[in-house]
């Protein structure tokens, strides 16, 4: 059943009374006085555009971050601050700021009223591909999740050639003989002003979740196995993504030889012989020459032999890796739109011969855990493979890994709700309906914040209202005591071979069971193991 005209209005009225709310909160920070706002209950406090690193520009353009220069008086925290210079890649993403080089700023939405508490807090890490994105989004709002009884904080970080670019003279410069993760040190950065600052919004610096989805996600398995963002937190969410997708999966990180040749490589081609002389192109001709490139050249993490020592699939199992608990999942349908809707319709036949063609020998075994018996079949099995391939092995690999090696619980699941769409949807100019998009990716977030009204078009139904509250439910849960169960949502047992391997299949009927679908992971890890050369 959709939502009634009186609950959309009434979501309409709770949204402008927020956004004319006139009480004002003023927090000591290191650096200086910030002034937010308060809602109209005083029940959540939002202080926006708190700049926790120098502007990264200028020499200081793929610099590591710096410290933020000290301000006197008070500092107005009531808007967004810019968003890190990046070109329009993707089309979902609605942005609620400007952009500039000077983007270092974070956010934070608390529901403590005083700095006396010691509420948990949880670090969203925005996705992207390392391309895009921005915390000012209105899906990843933190206003809704922090009256759950948490802080959320969000940050902006640089990315694409402004966050990921190594050059040798920028290693041979650097103190840690390191270059191109500026990105991934600046999420660093803002996870040590969590830890200087957080207590004073009423959070526990002793208490810190980092999530996020997509590269988001990738972000939160990197920390994990990273020296340098060790006790900086002490649990960790995935939604979809993965450093452990094997030496072909998506954002696999280069090494550093290989960052430094592609940097060198960029640098020339916009005729610059030296750093210095690429330092004096403007920010637009560096942008520009950069999304000119291929998906395949995108400037993203590499092992740079500080920020990441080493591969993290060699970290995780090892044992190195941060043991903390993890909770992390994906999404039903990560690649199936792009399967269903294609121009050329998959058939039984297709996708045999191509089953062949790639596994060889191993065939018949791929053709098992992905059956293609008949064309209606073929093209299930095909949009699954497609969601394996691009997030579902990776994030797998890494569940499965961290409950063995990581000494900590480790909790998974898998997001089912085909996701509302507008009768107008189109996805690459093919209309689309929900069975076609199905739960894919980054459809959970609005859910996560509790944001479902930051998509005005699409027709919400009352369901969609009770799994976002269960999200919110579990995921704060989890930030609070490290386990997602709790009063008024379903009991979801940890994963383990003790345990059958627990899912919590999240829709409308939520509910955990062990892992049904372990072959297929199986099989596609032996692929990896081979293609490692294990």
């Amino acid at each position: 059943m959709q939502l009634t005209r009186s609950n959309s209005m009434a979501w309409a009225m709770l949204a402008l009374l927020a956004a004319a709310a006139p009480v004002s909160a003023q927090v000591k920070t290191d650096a200086g006085m910030v002034e937010g706002t308060a809602s109209v209950d005083g029940k959540v406090r939002t202080f926006l555009g708190i700049p926790y690193a120098a502007p990264p520009v200028g020499a200081l353009r793929w610099k590591p971050p710096q410290p933020v220069a000290p301000w006197t008086g008070v500092r107005k925290a009531t808007s967004f601050g810019a968003r890190c210079t990046q070109g329009r890649i993707f089309d979902d993403m609605i942005f609620r700021d400007e952009m500039s080089e000077d983007c270092l700023y974070l956010n934070v939405w608390t529901a403590a009223p005083t700095s006396g508490g010691k509420l948990p807090v949880m670090v969203w890490i925005y996705g992207g591909g390392f391309q895009g994105g921005s915390a000012s989004e209105p899906r990843q709002d933190g206003a809704a999740l922090a009256r759950k009884g948490v802080v959320v904080v969000s940050m902006n970080y640089r990315m694409g050639v402004f966050g990921y670019f190594a050059h040798p003279e920028l290693t041979k410069a650097s103190d840690t003989h390191a270059s191109g993760n500026q990105g991934l040190l600046d999420q660093v950065a803002a996870l040590k002003w969590v830890q200087k600052n957080i207590a004073a919004f009423g959070g526990d610096p002793g208490n810190v979740l980092i999530f996020g989805e997509s590269a988001g996600s990738f972000a939160v398995s990197a920390h994990m196995a990273s020296p340098v963002s060790r006790g900086l937190f002490q649990k960790a969410i995935g939604e979809s993504g993965a450093y452990l997708g094997g030496p072909s999966g998506p954002l696999g990180p280069k090494s550093l030889a290989a960052s430094e040749e592609a940097g060198t490589k960029f640098a020339t081609a916009l005729g610059a012989t030296s750093l210095d002389a690429l330092l004096a192109k403007s920010a637009d001709e560096v942008l520009k020459a950069s999304v000119a490139r291929p998906p395949s050249e995108w400037f993203a993490p590499s092992i740079d032999g500080y920020m990441l020592p080493e591969d993290p699939y060699i970290t995780f199992t090892a044992g190195r890796q941060a043991h903390v608990p993890l909770l992390a999942g994906w999404n039903e349908d990560e690649g199936r739109a792009g399967v269903v809707l294609a121009k050329s319709r998959v058939t039984a036949a297709s996708f045999t011969a191509q089953a062949k063609e790639r596994y060889k020998d191993a065939a018949d075994a791929y053709l098992k855990v992905y059956p293609a018996g008949s064309d209606e079949e073929a093209v299930e099995s095909a949009a699954a493979a497609a969601g394996d391939m691009f997030i579902g092995y990776g994030t797998w690999k890494w569940i499965d890994v961290h409950a063995r090696t990581g000494q900590s619980p480790v909790y998974r699941y898998l997001w089912e709700r085909d996701r509302p769409v507008p009768a107008d949807e189109k996805v690459n100019g093919v209309a689309a309906t929900s069975k076609d998009i199905g739960a894919r990716h980054a459809g959970e977030i609005e859910y996560v914040f509790g944001a479902l009204k930051s998509d005005v078009n699409a027709p919400w139904e009352d369901v969609d209202v009770a799994i976002s509250d269960q999200m919110m439910t579990f995921w704060s849960n989890f930030a609070k005591t490290g386990d997602p169960s709790g009063e008024g949502v379903p009991a979801w047992p940890a994963y383990s071979a003790a345990t059958g391997y627990q899912v919590m299949h999240i829709g409308e009927k939520s509910h955990a069971a062990p892992d049904a679908l372990r072959d297929r992971y199986l099989f596609l890890d032996a692929a990896a193991e081979k293609a490692r050369g294990h």
